[in-house]
């Protein structure tokens, strides 16, 4: 289960270009297919931050035209488009090395509890900031928004709970099937169980390693590798004493980040989705950088932080 962070599509700047994604892309598969070559089945999951970023600048600019679009069709939309862009630079990834393989992406739903605290006090900020007159506008057709004081205002939305991966029985047929299988961009769709045991999506994000973790152990991955830009995880980050982290127990993990090492907009949610995954399967799971996953997949413990069973 491969898990790439918001950086893989986009370029070392941060822009999200329709050309900055692309090429990203192409990057990222080419470790892909490195993996395939060496007879490694993969599943792949996203994030999508930069790209639903986008289109909110997008429902900003034009919410006295036309309504914004909700935030679980940002999320449907990003997950098909970057679903379409991963496919086919895997295909061109694939081709190259003379690799038979199909791939697919499902853009998938993930089911919340309606009654999740984040719900009753949204927290997790999403979007850019803005004069407070244009977010009036917005907080007109029903969106949340905090006044950040110099900055201006900016949205926020809940952040629940992922408690299922309503189509990881369809991603399983897939990779039996044969496909490599993109699913889950972004933590997946956020939905909910209504009583009648309709689903409706709601505003919401969901933390997309929290949703890999998930999605690795509904599909019985082997390990789960969280794909970002620095090597490794460290502890006492920025300071003269900070140490990377190599093999770790699942526990001493758990005590490193209660002890508040690891920051919560950045490195805190990965190693929370390995410890889960680790606990959740007696597997390991790893945190490194893109350029090495075939020796974090290949040769586990070779590179990268791995949380192991105790």
């Amino acid at each position: 289960m491969l898990a790439l962070g918001g950086n893989a599509m986009t370029n070392a700047d941060g822009r999200a270009r329709p050309e900055d994604q692309i090429a990203a892309a192409e990057v990222a598969m080419a470790a892909v297919a490195e993996l395939l070559d060496h007879d490694v089945e993969v599943v792949i999951t996203h994030g999508n931050g930069p790209q639903v970023g986008n289109l909110l600048v997008k429902n900003e600019l034009a919410a006295a035209v036309v309504p914004p679009v909700p935030l679980d069709w940002c999320g449907a939309q990003t997950q098909a488009t970057l679903g379409f862009v991963l496919m086919n630079a895997l295909d061109a990834a694939l081709a190259e090395r003379r690799i038979e393989k199909r791939c697919a992406t499902v853009v998938t739903r993930t089911l919340v509890d309606p009654h999740d605290p984040g719900f009753a006090k949204p927290s997790k900020p999403i979007g850019r900031f803005l004069p407070a007159a244009e977010a009036a506008l917005l907080m007109d057709h029903g969106e949340t928004w905090e006044d950040r004081g110099e900055k201006g205002w900016r949205r926020v939305v809940a952040s629940p709970e992922p408690l299922d991966i309503l189509d990881a029985t369809a991603v399983l047929q897939l990779i039996g099937a044969g496909f490599v299988v993109v699913a889950n961009g972004g933590g997946g769709i956020p939905v909910v169980r209504r009583e009648d045991g309709s689903l409706s999506g709601v505003e919401a994000v969901i933390d997309k390693d929290l949703g890999a973790a998930l999605l690795g152990v509904l599909v019985g991955a082997d390990v789960l590798v969280v794909a970002t830009d620095v090597p490794q995880a460290v502890l006492r980050y920025g300071t003269p004493d900070a140490q990377p982290l190599g093999r770790v127990g699942l526990a001493r993990m758990q005590e490193y980040a209660e002890e508040g090492h690891f920051a919560s907009g950045s490195m805190g949610p990965k190693v929370d989705a390995v410890c889960r995954f680790v606990q959740a399967t007696d597997l390991p799971g790893v945190i490194t950088s893109l350029d090495r996953i075939v020796d974090a997949v290949t040769d586990v413990g070779l590179t990268g932080t791995v949380v192991v069973p105790d």
